[in-house]
């Protein structure tokens, strides 16, 4: 009897690499008694890897202050050591030169922090804006990603005017699949967030987007706060059309009355849903904070010192670890 053994299932997402692995196959002479008892411990592993997820906190540090070193001290304070770095020093992250990428680098080895994702503004640009522009930021945003020691680079699909998504969906496919085959280059992965404003702000866009490209350098980053602001209840409308392309999730609540943010479980972003979720799925990444509770706008948010605090341990309450 010929059998055809797999390492691992075709297809099979590998995040460290951004792409889909190819299976590794041997073609082996096997009695039927022999393949079964050597396939069923490979099973039984795979059942414990879908079920045994792990999650890492990490924080947007610019929401606390502007200093990053006050950042760091502040987030180690609370046992988080990862950060989504935005920016720092009055600068946005592409912003930053050769001698601030090198500083920063300094800071976050000192202090054992690693960065979970550039929170890059890219995207967040008028569709009708220069063709080049996000092009050139992208290159900027992966030398930063190299130098701080990520893959993941946190992307949007551009404002269109409202109302008007459909008018504007060939000119955002070209432009999203353009980053998309230009991070395949750089060896980066875009994780899109859903945003209000953009068009892909519902799940029906976002999924539109990922499933039109069709690249393994282009994932999503999962916001329930941003879909309830949208109208969209994450769980119920936007979790079972993109569980398969959520690589990174952004943690913040906010309720569908007046859109306003909340600590996680505070409103109706469905959050404990959502890490019960992720929890079947095996997820093994990021729980970025975002909190937003001060100021909440296209260009970022601010929750100072105390709101992060409060954001960090009504997370862990929820994932009951202790504060």
């Amino acid at each position: 009897m010929i059998t055809t053994i797999l390492d691992r299932y075709p297809g099979d997402w590998d995040t460290t690499r951004a792409s889909f692995c190819r299976p590794q196959k041997t073609l082996q002479v096997r009695r039927p008694y022999d393949v079964f008892h050597t396939v069923q411990p490979d099973r039984e592993r795979r059942r414990n890897r879908v079920t045994s997820a792990h999650f890492t906190l990490s924080a947007f540090g610019d929401e606390i202050t502007d200093d990053l070193a006050a950042q760091l001290d502040i987030l180690a304070a609370e046992g988080v050591h990862s950060l989504e770095l935005r920016g720092a020093w009055g600068r946005n992250v592409l912003e930053f030169d050769a001698n601030d990428l090198r500083r920063a680098r300094e800071l976050l080895d000192s202090r054992g922090f690693a960065v979970s994702a550039i929170g890059s503004p890219i995207g967040k640009s008028p569709i009708d804006g220069a063709p080049d522009f996000e092009p050139g930021r992208l290159d900027r945003a992966a030398a930063a990603a190299d130098a701080l020691g990520t893959r993941l680079i946190r992307v949007f699909s551009f404002y269109v005017p409202a109302g008007q998504a459909n008018a504007h969906r060939e000119a955002v496919m070209h432009r999203m699949g353009a980053l998309a085959r230009r991070a395949a280059e750089l060896g980066v992965t875009l994780v899109h967030e859903n945003e209000r404003g953009i068009y892909g702000d519902t799940a029906e866009r976002c999924l539109d987007i990922l499933q039109t490209v069709g690249s393994p350098a282009l994932r999503a980053a999962f916001d329930p706060a941003n879909f309830v602001q949208c109208g969209v209840r994450p769980m119920a409308e936007a979790w079972p059309l993109l569980a398969d392309y959520v690589i990174h999730v952004h943690i913040k609540d906010a309720v569908f009355a007046d859109g306003s943010v909340r600590p996680a479980g505070q409103g109706d972003g469905a959050v404990p849903e959502l890490l019960a979720a992720l929890r079947e799925r095996g997820y093994q990444g990021y729980l970025t904070l975002e909190p937003h509770l001060q100021i909440a706008g296209p260009s970022g948010g601010f929750s100072g010192a105390e709101g992060m605090r409060a954001a960090i341990r009504a997370l862990r309450a929820l994932l009951n670890e202790p504060a």
